[in-house]
């Protein structure tokens, strides 16, 4: 199952000419999931992936940095002739949100379902969850974590055999942890089959200071999406802001074990080299990814996840 990350804004509060505002895309099968919608994003992704028919976006919280994207988007839809429904999930205060852009967004020829999550609340999936958990930024916002299922074990054909196990049907019985008959004797599972492999885990903090929660929601995560409006000589003002500094950011992902940490919705003040750096005298498996760059997530035994520079214009 293909799992990978595509940038589409990295910029924060203020976009640049190098970079849009927050909106980062996971595609893990066929399922596609946005995170924040900023202004802009549907021209983003027109640039990149396509104006996918989206099921369902996440918003971290509702500045308008993270929002401002979702009028022309839906209405977009409603031009086209969406029929397939839409679901947005967000914090507290969702359906107030879309009541004061109601005038704006207009009637629609889809069905739009909002749902308010709490801190702590998960969603399941085939084959994966979504949790919710709270973040630091002075606003009501979520950061989310997404992961997978655990998998079985590996299959050791060759020893099914030695003990007499006649493949089809009943190979396929012991894969699923039930017993099967042997040559002498009735085999069980664990005599062919390894111990479960962990799934993946992505975590998309949004915008936050370094939080213990993050720090939970993180540990021994693929990949930590993490913002670093400032570096390390603004930290009074990142506090001040509930923002984060790159330093602050890479020793959270230090401490949490992960195995990449990307660092996104920079101030326009940066190109991200510094922020990069400052990061990386930290935690070295540190990227500043641009937009349209694209982090793929290999199942763990297969590797480390990597960074791919353009890779969502491919």
């Amino acid at each position: 199952m293909d799992l990978d990350v595509v940038f589409v804004g990295t910029a924060g509060s203020i976009p640049s000419a190098r970079r849009a505002l927050p909106a980062t895309l996971v595609r893990r099968g066929g399922d596609r999931l946005l995170f924040d919608c900023g202004e802009g994003t549907q021209r983003q992704l027109l640039r990149s992936v396509g104006l996918l028919e989206l099921e369902e976006l996440f918003l971290t919280h509702f500045h308008a940095d993270h929002v401002l994207g979702l009028p022309g988007m839906l209405k977009t839809y409603g031009l086209r002739g969406r029929k397939r429904p839409l679901t947005v999930y967000g914090p507290s205060g969702l359906e107030g949100i879309f009541r004061a852009l109601s005038s704006v967004i207009g009637r629609l020829g889809f069905e739009l379902r909002l749902i308010e999550l709490a801190p702590n609340e998960e969603l399941l999936r085939d084959g994966y969850r979504i949790g919710s958990f709270p973040v630091n930024h002075g606003v009501a916002a979520l950061g989310y974590a997404l992961v997978e299922d655990d998998r079985p074990g590996r299959f050791d054909e060759q020893r099914a055999r030695q003990l007499g196990v006649t493949p089809g049907p009943d190979f396929g019985r012991l894969q699923r942890g039930e017993a099967a008959a042997g040559a002498e004797r009735t085999v069980v599972a664990e005599e062919v089959v390894g111990p479960p492999r962990r799934g993946r885990k992505l975590v998309l903090a949004g915008d936050t200071t370094p939080y213990e929660t993050t720090l939970a929601a993180a540990w021994g995560a693929d990949l930590l999406i993490h913002e670093a409006t400032f570096a390390e000589e603004e930290a009074a003002r990142a506090r001040e802001t509930r923002h984060s500094t790159a330093r602050g950011a890479a020793e959270l992902a230090a401490r949490a074990e992960v195995a990449m940490l990307a660092l996104t919705h920079l101030s326009p003040r940066y190109r991200g080299g510094e922020l990069r750096d400052e990061a990386r005298g930290v935690f070295p498996a540190t990227v500043v990814p641009r937009d349209f760059d694209r982090i793929d997530l290999p199942l763990p035994e297969r590797g480390e996840p990597v960074h791919v520079r353009e890779g969502a214009r491919g």
